[in-house]
């Protein structure tokens, strides 16, 4: 499994999950990707998903395909690889290697502060979940939400912790000092569930919070 996260112009505009199997991308709408934009080939490319690893492959010899900076035909891709297409960037994540962005220290983001994130060792059997890095120089990293409680944000400019419960996510606020908001909205003293694909933004770091 893998997860495609389009970017425009730096700002994520969507992001999917894909099984294994052929993943088609380009601007005609019967591919599985679909980027509207003419600088996309109507059937621009193709990935290969297999349990072990991904193939991208170019199908238009007219548009071309780069990853990490560089024309390719055909190549294996790896964890939190670029694809360029046209002016669209696609964030290729591998589900079972977002583990290695875990830290035990802190994560760095946007400005060159950073996400201190306390786990404690607690398990609950719900779906996984994860955090995605939305902007930023850490963009397209995905953070996993794999314990009971999750601690992100600097002591002064906003906390905010993340609790993994039997019936789902919820975020709540440990020190509101800066704009801390979930869809845009502020997020008061109450516990709000997380559901998919909602927006989290803390000290100016907007993060994608989806089930795995």
């Amino acid at each position: 499994m893998a997860r495609l996260t389009v970017f425009f112009k730096d700002k994520a505009i969507h992001s999917a999950l894909f099984e294994n199997g052929i993943v088609h991308i380009g601007r005609d709408e019967t591919n599985d990707l679909t980027i509207d934009s003419l600088a996309v080939a109507p059937a621009h490319a193709a990935l290969v998903i297999r349990d072990t690893d991904c193939i991208i492959k170019q199908l238009n010899d007219d548009f071309p395909l780069i990853v990490n900076h560089e024309k390719v035909k055909e190549c294996h891709l790896s964890n939190n690889d670029t694809i360029s297409i046209g002016k669209h960037d696609i964030i290729y994540n591998t589900t079972e290697s977002t583990e290695q962005l875990r830290h035990s220290g802190s994560s760095t983001t946007k400005g060159g502060n950073s996400l201190n994130r306390e786990e404690d060792s607690a398990y609950t059997p719900i779906p996984a979940a994860n955090l995605q890095i939305m902007d930023g120089q850490n963009i397209g990293k995905i953070l996993p939400l794999k314990k009971t409680m999750t601690r992100l944000g600097n002591s002064g400019s906003g906390m905010i912790v993340i609790a993994k419960r039997k019936d789902g996510y919820f975020i709540s606020a440990l020190e509101n000092n800066g704009p801390i908001t979930v869809n845009s909205k502020p997020l008061d003293d109450s516990s709000l569930r997380l559901n998919n694909n909602d927006v989290i933004v803390i000290d100016n770091t907007a993060l994608q919070f989806f089930l795995a």
